[in-house]
């Protein structure tokens, strides 16, 4: 029986063989620490990192991330949710970086 960090890795595989960023539309990428969630913008393209953020509150990072986007000129982002479950933590990141200006 696989465990949990197995599942996940098995399910983000799933996601990434048909979600990928570009130029006008990078990926949003998350992953989680016990201690601390990381927000990335990617543009799969060219493989390079637009932007990051990281932090303990995933509705500051959610915030940090849309802001750090916007000021890339990024308006519109593909949502990664790096096979975590759409619940909690990725959740609340999502809605604040919503709110904060970036359209998925």
């Amino acid at each position: 029986m696989a465990t949990t960090s197995e599942k996940r890795i098995r399910n983000h595989r799933k996601i990434r063989t048909t979600v990928s960023g570009t130029s006008e539309r990078p990926r949003l990428s998350v992953f989680k620490s016990n201690t601390t969630i990381y927000a990335q913008l990617i543009n799969d393209d060219a493989g390079i990192t637009l932007a990051a953020a990281k932090g303990t509150d995933a509705i500051k990072v959610g915030k940090d991330i849309a802001k750090a986007g916007m000021s890339k000129k990024v308006e519109a982002v593909v949502f990664d949710r790096g096979g975590y479950v759409y619940t909690g933590k990725v959740k609340a990141l999502a809605d604040s970086a919503r709110e904060s200006g970036l359209k998925f």
